[in-house]
């Protein structure tokens, strides 16, 4: 019986699997996961899904632009995903005169689609496990500098041994904290231009207020093209590129979904700290969150009292602002509800019974210190997590807390040059302020900048600040706008033309004295800087946190674990699934929402919850044409127990067959602490429904052209 309680204890370290908990490898999904799928309703077989060999799901689905999935519905290299994993590009293509980001943009042809500047899609090609390679040249007697050598060393050969000469990207990852290694072959295709997105009454409706939350109203939906040259290849932008024919493509389901429907969701989830110990829940909930949460606010105050005057400038920060306002309600969803649900007491309760496991004879000289040297760890960083979030606060936020440092030294480079070596700079470093300085805004950036240093300048008590933040706060009251106005007024770095004038007479001693670049140069400094102590306790909890995941495995030989996320593709599986009844929801069952209570939140004029005139007048005749369900309503928003997270943005929900019939794009907040522990009865996943996406294609923006070139399964 005592066996039995600490298998159970233990297990919820990182919580025992149910059939729609984990973030699973494709490659395993035959040995561990398909039996539980076809239970559930799947109709595919596991090669259906995953093949080397053959076209299967994941040929469908690509990473979107490095932080989000979409997924390819046409044999044309039409590619769907959220509006917000769209946003940066789409806010890029927008000016006052053409503001595709506030009413929306449908090319009526592959001529009239937009190329935005940077903008990829990332093709899965295979993975394999290395494990038993690198492991091999390793020993427990070397330092955690050494170990990781060995392991880049080994990487590198692999990776140069599977890209076949630079037509693939190669990248070889660690799991379960180091204790296994997988490699992962990519193909990247950077011609991504786009087809259309609802204007952002529709694709963002419910702003910040609704972020997070459910009942949802949200259209977050936009769509891009892929090209590729002549024969297939990634290929740069070019108008004699062609639309890329991708190996396997989703059709598309007009059949709607019920409760208890199998599905599931393919994509690139960033990253989950399932195994994440006690103390490191405790400090992310008193230490570090309420510091990201306090920057972040502060960060957007100061950005939109400047943005709401300004058409321009709003578009130059929407994106900044949008990802700053996303992660700020996370983090506090994440205190609340770790706090709610008292994990870390779970999880220090299962580290005590670990810990004797540990010290049992048989065990302790491999486990016997884990759990003392990672609590030493917290104990002992949890001022510099409070700082460094503070810290990194000010620099998510102001754009002069960063680039004068990063310009500056390629500013000394090019006044320390010849003739000659200035000549060969010149170009690069002209396009590097072309980019930096194109969408600043010089006194929405000194309120930033001045409210931000005020914030780390007061409230990073516990551990050493910046040394010149901390000169300049003392003799200014910690009020730091006089500075910063100051500093502006004599810095090179305050303008373009000023930047420019440096270059025509290049002197390495006003740079050096640039208050501007001081103050950036301070503070970059000191947030990558780590004492020899620091760099002891990184290596002492890197090794005991391996040993920790490793402890835990071997004590629970039987327990089928996933790792953690971390931007490498994932099947994640369960069920379209209620909550618990709502009265804001106007729906019969909680797990879909309508039109109808989209309407109903509809305020004219407000930045969050206004609607298109048109969406109302097609609402008010309800064409909702062969879009609505078979109960008359038009869908918009439904609900699945998906285990996902950041990064799995715009993953398509697919069903038993193979079909598309969503797009994700959020989680709960009820169920905020997802990362850390995934909660069986709260987590849910926030998905538009596909017939809402294709109504706004077809009836609501006359693009039914788009939708012709679709699979569509009615």
């Amino acid at each position: 019986m005592k066996k039995l309680i600490l298998f159970l204890t233990m297990s919820l370290m990182v919580m025992p699997v149910r059939a729609d908990e984990g973030m699973w490898f494709l490659m395993f999904i035959e040995r561990l996961n398909h039996r539980d799928m076809q239970k559930m309703g799947l109709q595919l077989t596991s090669e259906e899904i995953y093949s080397i060999n053959n076209h299967s799901l994941k040929d469908a689905i690509v990473q979107f632009n490095g932080g989000c999935t979409a997924e390819m519905i046409s044999k044309d290299g039409l590619v769907l995903t959220n509006h917000h994993c769209g946003y940066d590009a789409i806010a890029e293509l927008s000016t006052p005169e053409a503001n595709w980001l506030k009413n929306g943009f449908w090319a009526a042809n592959h001529k009239a689609e937009l190329k935005p500047k940077d903008l990829y899609v990332r093709f899965f090609v295979r993975m394999d496990d290395v494990s038993k390679r690198i492991l091999a040249k390793l020993n427990p007697n070397m330092t955690e500098a050494e170990r990781e050598k060995a392991v880049q060393q080994e990487s590198a050969l692999i990776e140069k041994e599977n890209n076949e000469g630079g037509k693939y990207t190669v990248s070889v990852r660690p799991f379960f904290q180091g204790n296994e290694y997988y490699y992962f072959v990519y193909q990247d295709f950077k011609d991504v231009r786009l087809v259309g997105t609802p204007p952002e009454s529709i694709g963002k409706f419910g702003g910040d207020t609704d972020n997070w939350e459910w009942p949802r109203h949200t259209g977050d939906f936009s769509m891009f093209r892929v090209y590729a040259d002549a024969n297939g290849n990634p290929a740069e932008y070019s108008t004699n590129n062609v639309p890329l024919k991708p190996k396997h493509y989703l059709p598309v389901s007009l059949k709607g979904v019920q409760e208890n429907d199998f599905a599931m969701i393919l994509g690139y989830p960033g990253r989950t700290n399932r195994w994440m110990p006690s103390g490191g829940i405790e400090q992310n909930v008193k230490f570090a969150y309420p510091a990201w949460v306090e920057a972040s606010k502060l960060g957007m105050d100061k950005m939109k009292v400047h943005m709401d005057k300004s058409d321009q400038v709003r578009l130059n920060y929407a994106s900044q602002y949008a990802q700053v306002a996303n992660y700020w309600k996370n983090r506090q969803g994440m205190i609340d509800a770790l706090t709610k649900h008292k994990t870390a007491a779970a999880k220090a309760k299962a580290e005590a019974d670990f810990n004797k496991w540990a010290n049992k004879p048989a065990n302790k000289a491999k486990y016997g210190n884990v759990i003392t040297t990672i609590n030493n760890y917290y104990s002992k960083t949890n001022e510099k997590a409070r700082h460094d979030n503070y810290l990194t606060g000010l620099l998510r936020t102001s754009g002069y807390a960063a680039m004068p440092y990063s310009l500056g030294r390629g500013l000394e480079a090019y006044a320390n040059a010849n003739e000659a070596g200035r000549a060969e700079m010149l170009p690069d470093l002209k396009a590097y302020i072309d980019e930096a300085y194109a969408t600043l805004y010089e006194p929405l950036e000194k309120d930033v900048l001045a409210a931000q240093l005020g914030l780390y300048g007061t409230k990073s008590t516990g551990y050493e600040i910046a040394p010149l933040v901390a000169k300049i706060g003392k003799e200014n009251n910690n009020n730091f706008t006089a500075y910063v106005n100051d500093a502006f007024a004599k810095s090179l770095f305050a303008s373009k033309a000023k930047v420019e004038a440096f270059l025509a007479k290049p002197d390495v001693n006003t740079l050096k004295a640039d208050p501007l670049y001081l103050l950036s140069s301070d503070l970059l400094t000191k947030y990558r800087a780590k004492s020899e102590e620091q760099q002891k306790l990184d290596a002492d909890y890197s090794k005991s946190f391996r040993l920790l995941v490793d402890g835990m495995r071997e004590a629970n030989p039987n327990v089928k674990y996933y790792p953690d996320a971390n931007s490498t593709l994932r099947l994640t599986y369960g069920k379209v699934r209620s909550l618990p009844a709502d009265k804001r929801n106007d729906a019969k069952k909680n797990y879909y929402t309508t039109m109808q209570g989209e309407v109903a939140k509809y305020k004219p004029n407000d930045e969050e919850f206004d609607l298109p005139k048109r969406l109302l007048e097609l609402y008010e005749k309800k064409d909702f044409g062969q879009y609505a369900d078979k109960a008359g309503y038009m869908p918009v928003n439904f609900l699945t127990d998906n285990d996902i997270t950041g990064g799995n943005s715009g993953s398509p929900v697919i069903n038993g067959k193979g079909e598309l019939i969503g797009l994700a794009f959020d989680g709960n907040i009820e169920a905020m602490a997802g990362d850390v522990i995934f909660d069986k009865d709260l987590q849910r996943t926030i998905n538009v429904d596909i017939r809402y996406v294709l109504w706004i294609i077809d009836k609501y923006a006359n693009a039914k052209h788009i939708v012709d070139e679709m699979t569509i399964v009615k």
